[in-house]
């Protein structure tokens, strides 16, 4: 499966000593000095001292290779402090927000994830290394055809890709143990908190113009609690509810 051997993020790393589960090919280009380099940066810098504190969400920054989830034109700042345009008016979102959101689902790494919005597959792919296993949608068709093909060379075996509407969730999956969106719904659509386990949780970003993100919580009687966060902004969450 997809598990990072362990290792101190910030210490001195050999190559031989930092593997990810794989294409060896792949893995080769994405572990490269300055790659590795880049990601110890990112997770000190922008990540760890903004208050992330999950090992396990920490490794999984380290370990997924940002550079090959952005386009060509943009790869030497991939691991810069801002979200990035994909094409298809659809961003990569900041390394920061990217852990923050995997940080609030408290995964221990046997649960089912649902995502909404695969964009690039970066988030799915950081997920995939803190999860059993990933179902992520993507409405965009291109952009659902570049992830699958890239999770799919990275060795992903645990995240399934699917294009579709995010607002019809994935019902013949469900219940998922945590929900991550990564568009804005102008209000928490409810198809996405019945497919949510007891137990569960739901990171999701809500607003038009101005956003937060809101934790949903499923307790194990199926009573749910809604938490606002941060202020974000995520791209519009498209489909279900303009049809």
């Amino acid at each position: 499966m997809n598990r990072i051997i362990l290792i101190s993020a910030f210490a001195a790393i050999s190559l031989s000593a930092f593997t990810c589960d794989g294409k060896e090919s792949e893995m080769k280009m994405a572990l490269s000095d300055d790659g590795l380099k880049s990601r110890q940066l990112m997770v000190e810098q922008q990540i760890r001292r903004r208050g992330v504190k999950d090992q396990r969400v920490l490794d999984a920054m380290l370990c997924v290779p940002r550079h090959l989830f952005v386009p060509e034109a943009y790869r030497t700042q991939a691991y810069d402090d801002f979200p990035l345009s994909i094409g298809h008016s659809q961003t990569i979102s900041q390394p920061y927000i990217v852990a923050y959101m995997t940080e609030m689902l408290q995964l221990a790494g046997d649960e089912k994830v649902l995502e909404i919005g695969t964009g690039s597959g970066y988030q799915a792919a950081v997920l995939a290394e803190c999860a059993k296993s990933v179902y992520t949608i993507e409405i965009v068709q291109p952009l659902c055809d570049r992830a699958s093909k890239l999770i799919k060379n990275l060795g992903y075996e645990n995240c399934t890709v699917r294009c579709g509407d995010g607002y019809d969730g994935w019902p013949e999956q469900a219940p998922f143990d945590a929900i991550m969106v990564t568009a804005a719904p102008k209000e928490i659509p409810q198809v996405l908190i019945d497919q949510l386990a007891p137990n569960g949780r739901m990171i999701i970003p809500v607003g038009a113009y101005y956003q937060h993100l809101k934790l949903i919580t499923k307790d194990a009687q199926g009573r749910v609690a809604k938490e606002t966060m941060i202020p974000v902004r995520f791209v519009p969450m498209t489909g279900g509810q303009k049809k």
